[in-house]
C-alpha cells in the first residue's frame, strides 16, 4: 500500500506523467509534481485537491540540476522524505540520422539521460539514508528494440533501461531501494508531437490510427509495481497495445 507515501512525479503536465500523479493520489499517496509547463501543472493540482488529494507543484526543467535539487528539497521541507520518484519526463523527436539533427539528439539526451540522472541524484541520498524508496523509470520498448529514424531516441531509452539494472544492483540488495523500468510501447499522448522529420509523417499517422495504450494503462503498470509487497521488486514492465508488432 501506498496511503501516506510521498511520490514525485516529473513531466507530470500531460500523458502519462499526468495520468501517474492522479493514480498514486487516487491510492493515497502525496505527490509532488514537476514540469515546464505549469499551467498545465495547476490544472492537475485542481483536479488532485478536488478529490482531496494531497500535491505540491514546482516548476521543473530536468536538464537544469538545480531546478531537481531544489524540487527534492522542496518536498522534503513539506513532507519530510521521499518514497517513490517517478522519472518520466521524455522527448522524442525521431528523425534519420543522415538528416544530423543534432540539437534534437542534445535535446533527448538532456531530458531523456540527463534529466533521470539528475532527479535521481537528487532523491536518492533521502531513500538510502533511510533504506526504503522506489524508483521508476519511464524508458520505452525502443529500449530493447532498435528501429530506423530511432538511432538515437532508442539509444537514451536503452541508457534508462541499462541504467535501472544498475541502480537495481547497487541499490536495492544493500539499500532496500526497489527500481522499476517501465517499457512503454505506442501510448496515445504528446510524444510524436515533437518529430519534425518530414519524411516520418506516414508513421506518426500510423500511430495514431492504431488503438494505442492509454496514459492511464501506463499509470496502472507503476501502480502495481509501487504498490506490490516490499518484499517483490518488480524490475521490468513491457507493456504493448494488442495491435502494435514490435
Amino acid at each position: 500500500m501506498i496511503k501516506g507515501k510521498v511520490a514525485i512525479i516529473t513531466g507530470a503536465s500531460s500523458g502519462i506523467g499526468y495520468a501517474t500523479a492522479i493514480a498514486l493520489s487516487k491510492a493515497g499517496a502525496k505527490v509532488a509534481v514537476g514540469a515546464r509547463r505549469t499551467d498545465k501543472l495547476d490544472a492537475l493540482k485542481n483536479e488532485i485537491t478536488k478529490s482531496g488529494g494531497e500535491v505540491l507543484v514546482q516548476k521543473l526543467d530536468v536538464t537544469i540540476k538545480s531546478d531537481c535539487d531544489s524540487l527534492v528539497d522542496a518536498v522534503v521541507n513539506k513532507w519530510g522524505t521521499v518514497d517513490i520518484l517517478v522519472n518520466n519526463a521524455g522527448l522524442m523527436p525521431l528523425s534519420f540520422f543522415k538528416n544530423r539533427k543534432v540539437d534534437e539528439w542534445d535535446q533527448m539526451i538532456d531530458v531523456n539521460i540527463k534529466g533521470v540522472l539528475y532527479c535521481t541524484a537528487a532523491a536518492i541520498p533521502h531513500m538510502a539514508a533511510k533504506k526504503s524508496g522506489h524508483i521508476v523509470n519511464i524508458s520505452s520498448v525502443a529500449g530493447r528494440i532498435v528501429f530506423p529514424a530511432g538511432s538515437v531516441y532508442c539509444a537514451t531509452k536503452h541508457a534508462i533501461t541499462a541504467l535501472s539494472e544498475g541502480l537495481r544492483q547497487e541499490f536495492s540488495q544493500r539499500g532496500n531501494i526497489r527500481v522499476t523500468c517501465v517499457e512503454p510501447g505506442v501510448v496515445a499522448t504528446e510524444l510524436t508531437n515533437t518529430i519534425t522529420d518530414d519524411s516520418l509523417k506516414a508513421f506518426v499517422e500510423s500511430t495514431k490510427k492504431m488503438e494505442a495504450l492509454r496514459a492511464e494503462d501506463i499509470a496502472n503498470a507503476i501502480l502495481y509495481a509501487v504498490e506490490s509487497p516490499e518484499h517483490v521488486n518488480v524490475n521490468e514492465i513491457l507493456i504493448r497495445p494488442v495491435t502494435q508488432e514490435r
